[in-house]
């Protein structure tokens, strides 16, 4: 079973998370940020994968250091469950639709980090939550879990609707890339034999 669980502790945040990425989408999440929770929730969802996210985090001076945290222990989470990443399907491409808006994610699960965030965002807040926090969360996320990862939305008017299309294009790509393909045999899908370097 490829899953894995990690505990991260700073004087700002005090986090737990695990997933499971042969799961079902099952989900239980509690950050105290009520939007972030809901695009987590989409997140595990729509990748199939098996996800608890617990964070207390310093939310009375804002929702930043809890957004960007949990993206950096989600991202060791997953890199960790990956191990050796043999028999994955590496790539993905996806053009996910949420009414209006309509946003392109590609990913590489290639063990070299690396995030081009295009997006533009109509308002500053979705609710109480900063928009400029979603690229914080996927730049966190994308570095810690070794994963190249372009996220473009091709237009779009609505925050919310941009969001959940970034999210729900990360699920989906996540989905497809990360599932093993049978005709690799067990191999690392790489010329040199390995990811990452």
């Amino acid at each position: 079973m490829r899953s894995a669980a990690i505990k991260r502790k700073t004087k700002e945040t005090d986090i737990e998370v695990s997933v499971n990425l042969d799961g079902t989408g099952v989900v239980e999440i509690a950050t105290g940020i009520g939007f972030f929770d809901h695009m987590l929730d989409l997140l595990a969802r729509h990748s199939r994968i098996d996800m608890t996210v617990k964070a207390v985090g310093d939310l009375h001076i804002d929702f930043h250091h809890t957004t960007e945290d949990v993206g950096i222990a989600l991202g060791q989470a997953v890199k960790q469950a990956l191990g050796d990443m043999a028999g994955i399907t590496r790539y993905a491409s996806i053009h996910m639709p949420m009414d209006e808006t309509l946003t392109r994610v590609v990913i590489d699960v290639s063990g070299r980090p690396m995030l081009v965030f295009r997006t533009a965002f109509s308002r500053d807040k979705i609710g109480e939550f900063d928009t400029e926090l979603v690229r914080e969360w996927f730049n966190a996320f994308a570095m810690n879990a070794g994963i190249t990862l372009h996220v473009e939305t091709l237009y779009g008017e609505n925050a919310h609707h941009i969001a959940e299309s970034c999210f729900k294009g990360l699920a989906r790509a996540l989905r497809a890339a990360l599932a093993i393909d049978p005709r690799n045999k067990g191999e690392v899908p790489s010329t040199k034999g390995q990811l990452g370097g």
